[in-house]
């Protein structure tokens, strides 16, 4: 590991990248996070990597696509808008079992929205926002080092499941700045050559690089045999944080920025005897249902708390399954709930349940 150095999120995402052995990036500005793009731009091509602007993003996940065909690791960075032009070839690279990393830096919308951050694009990243039955991995860091350890994993991890892996953060993460500490570089010339790459009409079968078959049976064993793929992420990957919850008689759950605000009013919180704690999500696919079920059965009720309307708080009630009382408070838009805001809804509900 190397010292610390003070940098902003966009561009400690893209350094991770770097060194986990990215050499090819394509992207197109949008904001919060062109200055990943704009790095990119700087630092591949003088470690002899390739960075492309592409005409759109549609034009982006293309490329993607094509250089994950060849077995190299691949990158790019969005936000909102952008990342919704993409769902027809993520969903493409899913079926044809691809792997990639996408970076979206979530920004208040739907539409066009603004440029702040929020949290609305949840569904879309944990769903499947495009067509068809697929999943993406989706990691979600709330520090900017953590920022840089997920990106740096999750390069491994789509090539571990053969699949698009997506860093989900927002805008306050992709602009802020925090000390971090960088892995040590990959050495790519020695990274293994995958089996399944397109090199040549070897005989290879063809469904490996493609996701079309009009054979509805034949879609079907495909598609099965996604599921029983993303069945092992689902046994492997689930990561989750818990913060002072071993006493615990309420819980919050929150994922991203809004959890790192969450940890100050837990501590706040407890200084005026209220005994709160916090789970925060890591994966948000796969989603650490069988630890909020477990928390459920000794807390007097659950909080969820996000930028948006509300998105996250029904798998947080799917994992509860009526175990106790899931609530929820979300500010859209883009605007960021301050911890005095949220302390105050808190002690509101706390007073009910003592009543």
């Amino acid at each position: 590991m190397s010292e610390k150095l003070m940098v902003k999120g966009t561009e400690a995402i893209g350094e991770s990248a770097i060194r986990a052995g990215c050499r090819h990036y394509f992207g197109y500005p949008i904001t919060p996070q062109s200055e990943l793009t704009e790095y990119m731009a700087r630092r591949l091509p003088k470690i002899g990597g390739v960075f492309l602007q592409a005409e759109s993003e549609v034009a982006v996940v293309n490329m993607l696509y094509g250089v994950s065909c060849v077995g190299k690791r691949v990158m790019t960075s969005t936000s909102s808008p952008g990342f919704s032009l993409m769902q027809e070839g993520i969903s493409y690279m899913a079926c044809a079992e691809l792997p990639a990393v996408f970076v979206n830096v979530m920004r208040g919308g739907p539409g066009l929205g603004d440029i702040q951050p929020a949290q609305g694009d949840y569904f879309q990243a944990t769903k499947g926002g495009g067509h068809g039955d697929y999943r993406m991995i989706v990691l979600a860091p709330s520090t900017l080092q953590e920022a840089v350890d997920l990106t740096y994993i999750s390069f491994d991890i789509a090539e571990k499941y053969r699949n698009p892996v997506l860093i989900l953060a927002d805008g306050m993460i992709g602009q802020m700045m925090e000390p971090v500490e960088f892995p040590e570089f990959v050495d790519v010339e020695k990274l293994k050559e995958p089996d399944w790459i397109l090199n040549g009409a070897d005989g290879r079968d063809p469904r490996r690089i493609t996701s079309f078959d009009i054979d509805p049976h034949n879609l079907e064993k495909i598609i099965l045999h996604l599921m029983e793929k993303y069945r092992k992420a689902e046994e492997n990957e689930k990561r989750w944080e818990d913060f002072m919850v071993d006493d615990a008689e309420y819980l919050f759950v929150a994922y991203g920025t809004m959890a790192r605000i969450l940890k100050t009013v837990v501590k706040l919180a407890r200084k005026e005897g209220i005994k709160v704690g916090l789970i925060r999500p890591i994966t948000l696919w796969p989603f650490p249902y069988e630890r909020i079920e477990e928390m459920a059965e000794r807390v007097g009720f659950i909080l969820a708390v996000e930028m948006s309307t509300g998105q996250m708080v029904e798998d947080v009630r799917l994992a509860v399954k009526g175990k106790t009382e899931v609530l929820f408070y979300g500010r859209p838009g883009g605007v960021i709930p301050s911890p005095f805001e949220v302390l105050e809804v808190l002690k509101k509900y706390v007073k009910k349940v003592r009543v």
